[in-house]
């Protein structure tokens, strides 16, 4: 599939060569000077991604996998919560219910030193393990999967390798876009040896994830500060005008996630709080029941919510008690039953109730997409992704060793696919090329820069050209 060349690349500059010639070599050096910077950030995710799905799978993020010794009777939300704070004193923020009567209840409490996770028996009180939530190895994970512990410029280094990853993916299907018997394309040539048996195994590996790995960078791109938080998420927000009358926080659901641990919907994250201490909303506690912890777990299981939900405390006057069930958080395998309730503090009222078909077509990909990416939908999806992880691993490695095999054998240089001598329909080359900028601006501008580097400064600079050649 792929031309011989001698080092000097002669057919790089033959006039005669065809047109579909021309576009592979175009083709071949995008995917080539893109593998350069991507493959290592795909290492990486795939690493951290490993560890993380690993952590939830036999352990678990927040405690859901710690099992006791059921009872005949547990004691009342108000006395687990007093065991809690009796062994982590601080505020508790947030109860985590059990998924089924032989694992943990886990409260999270605020302390002047951060949040401290604890897991206890609520049959008996018992305190089983308490941890600081942001300092375990998913949480490690986590940081470097999506920051690399840089913060926003990691970040950005990240949503730039994700958006060049899918031009690696385009220019990868068209490079391996078979130009003869097509069934032969679909499976490996076990028979060839060297780098012919090493590209074949890399094209035929590449063409079968590449849809996987297409669903994977748009849902982390999702994620990500400048295409995800500016474009898509803002665009996609749950609108909180749906909520009838309803008196709004100044702060936003985001404000409920705790560091890099996401606790709400991404539909939700930047739509405004409902606020607590006005007569809006439907009746949800009954007026002459006090609103409590009690109250709003019992409400929470009338409203349908069953095995593992989570209750977040109100936070100030005009807080609101929430109640979450999200598949994103391990709550279920299900993202179809996501929900996200809160309750005015003083009156016991629903003010806000948002389902899964409430939200957006943006916000329902990302609520399927997110626990589908992080393995938390069932079995199947967990040994789907590391099936997933393990082939761009491959991936990655095999695109390094097919390099190393192909360059020529002196030293200093790239060994570069060749530039093709003329381009054909250059026009669509930079429409393409615009329109891939406006919706991926980072992306955008480091393919303009590549382009200026390639284009203004290596045509002025015989050495540095031959090196990258």
């Amino acid at each position: 599939m792929e031309p011989k060349m001698t080092p000097s690349h002669p057919q790089s500059a033959d006039p005669k060569r065809s047109l579909s010639d021309k576009f592979y070599f175009a083709a071949w050096r995008w995917h080539f000077y893109a593998g350069l910077y991507v493959i290592p950030f795909m290492i990486m995710l795939a690493i951290t991604g490993l560890m993380m799905m690993f952590i939830t799978q036999f352990d678990g993020r927040d405690g859901e996998k710690i099992a006791i010794t059921p009872g005949e009777t547990t004691l009342s939300l108000s006395e687990q919560a007093q065991a809690a704070t009796n062994a982590v004193p601080g505020t508790v923020v947030e109860w985590i219910g059990p998924k089924a009567e032989g694992l943990a209840t886990v409260f999270r409490i605020k302390t002047g030193t951060g949040n401290q996770m604890v897991a206890l028996n609520q049959y008996t009180g018992e305190i089983i393990e308490t941890w600081d939530r942001r300092a375990g190895w998913y949480d490690f994970a986590d940081n470097i999967h999506g920051t690399l512990l840089l913060g926003d410029t990691g970040d950005r280094l990240i949503e730039i390798a994700a958006g060049l990853a899918l031009v690696l993916v385009l220019t990868g299907l068209y490079v391996w876009w078979p130009r003869g018997n097509f069934a032969k394309a679909l499976l490996p040539n076990l028979h060839a040896r060297g780098r012919a048996l090493w590209k074949s195994l890399h094209a035929v590996v590449g063409f079968w994830m590449s849809a996987l790995l297409i669903v994977f960078l748009i849902s982390g791109l999702a994620w990500a500060g400048i295409w995800g938080g500016k474009y898509v998420q803002a665009w996609s927000t749950f609108p909180a005008e749906k909520w009838d009358n309803v008196p709004l926080s100044d702060t936003t659901h985001i404000s409920m996630n705790h560091g890099a641990t996401n606790d709400v919907p991404w539909a939700l994250e930047q739509t405004p709080m409902p606020a607590s201490g006005s007569d809006a909303g439907i009746i949800g506690i009954p007026q002459d029941t006090a609103v409590n912890i009690e109250s709003v777990v019992i409400l929470g299981r009338v409203l349908g919510m069953e095995g593992r939900f989570r209750v977040a405390y109100p936070r100030g006057e005009t807080g609101v008690w929430t109640i979450n069930r999200d598949s994103m958080s391990s709550d279920s395998d299900d993202p179809f039953v996501d929900r996200t309730i809160h309750i005015d503090r003083h009156t016991g009222k629903i003010l806000a109730d948002i389902k899964y078909d409430d939200y957006s077509w943006a916000g329902k990909s990302m609520a399927v997409g997110i626990p589908f990416h992080m393995g938390l939908m069932g079995p199947w999806n967990f040994i789907l992704n590391v099936v997933f992880c393990l082939s761009v691993i491959f991936l990655s490695v095999s695109g390094v060793v097919m390099w190393v095999k192909r360059r020529p054998s002196r030293a200093g240089r790239l060994a570069a696919p060749p530039m093709p001598a003329d381009l054909p329909f250059w026009k669509g080359a930079v429409l393409v090329g615009l329109l891939a900028s406006l919706t991926f601006p980072l992306v955008g501008l480091t393919l303009l820069a590549v382009l200026a580097f390639d284009v203004l400064l290596l045509s002025n600079l015989p050495k540095l050209k031959r090196a990258l050649s």
